[in-house]
């Protein structure tokens, strides 16, 4: 399997997506859209297998390639935590963003190569990227969660459920970030021979840590609650320069980690 073949994955992929988040406000229609969703994972997750195996690599490599990851843990990430918590939203939101992330590699597909350069034939390669994008996905699943609590605060009814919600999502994936950055100090003391070298990558990945870890204090010492809810939409456009922002800072310029 190559990116030729991805169309025939992502169309069925985006219409199970979009329906399954229709469905589930729907009476009748909430079973429905349970399978729907996993059925679109289990489609999307088949491509992502097939153009391993097609590759004769991990897809990882290029934005495109992470992009897939994304789709496939952000749309996973939303069906397990709407079974845990209810919020039909979750099911809602993680499809959608399944689905622009799916459309921008359908219109802007991108050269693919079967080899990989040296630094990143390493063993950890794979858990470094994939923890990361699974970290990604619950953090941004927590960002909407908290811009929802704050429509509450300032009509003067936070939901405490709602808390419960993002909380949780915030210590696993601060969690899965840390694992991530771990992995990658390994992965770099073996590749360059310095565990750390504040390169702009690891200098933008080090800020958006400490603003997660802000709120995570905020939030128990429970002071400021709108303070305190502000801090995530924050640090999720902190972590999407570290992902996608920092290649096109003219600091990056020579960085190890823009190939």
């Amino acid at each position: 399997m190559n990116w030729d073949g991805f169309i025939w994955f992502a169309i069925p992929a985006v219409a199970l997506w979009a329906a399954a988040g229709v469905l589930v406000y729907t009476r009748k229609g909430r079973r429905t859209a349970e399978v729907l969703m996993l059925t679109g994972i289990g489609v999307f997750a088949a491509f992502i297998a097939l153009l391993w195996a097609g590759l004769g690599r991990p897809p990882l490599r290029t934005m495109g390639e992470t992009r897939l990851w994304y789709s496939l843990f952000l749309s996973a990430v939303g069906f397990i935590t709407y079974k845990r918590w209810g919020y039909k939203w979750l099911l809602s939101f993680s499809g959608l963003m399944a689905v622009m992330f799916v459309l921008v590699n359908l219109l802007k597909l991108e050269i693919h190569t079967r080899h990989l350069m040296p630094a990143l034939r390493s063993v950890w390669f794979v858990p470094h990227v994939t923890v990361y994008m699974l970290s990604y996905a619950m953090l941004g699943a927590a960002t909407i969660a908290s811009v929802l609590q704050l429509r509450r605060l300032n009509r003067g009814a936070p939901d405490g459920k709602l808390y419960d919600l993002t909380d949780n999502l915030i210590y696993a994936g601060f969690g899965f970030l840390m694992l991530g950055m771990l992995m990658g100090c390994l992965w770099a003391k073996t590749a360059w021979g310095h565990f750390w070298t504040w390169d702009p990558k690891e200098t933008w990945a080090f800020v958006t840590a400490a603003a997660y870890l802000t709120y995570i204090h905020m939030r128990l010492r429970r002071n400021y609650p709108k303070l305190t809810a502000w801090v995530l939409p924050v640090a999720f456009v902190l972590l999407m320069v570290t992902w996608i922002g920092v290649n096109y800072l003219p600091s990056a310029r020579g960085s190890v980690h823009v190939y």
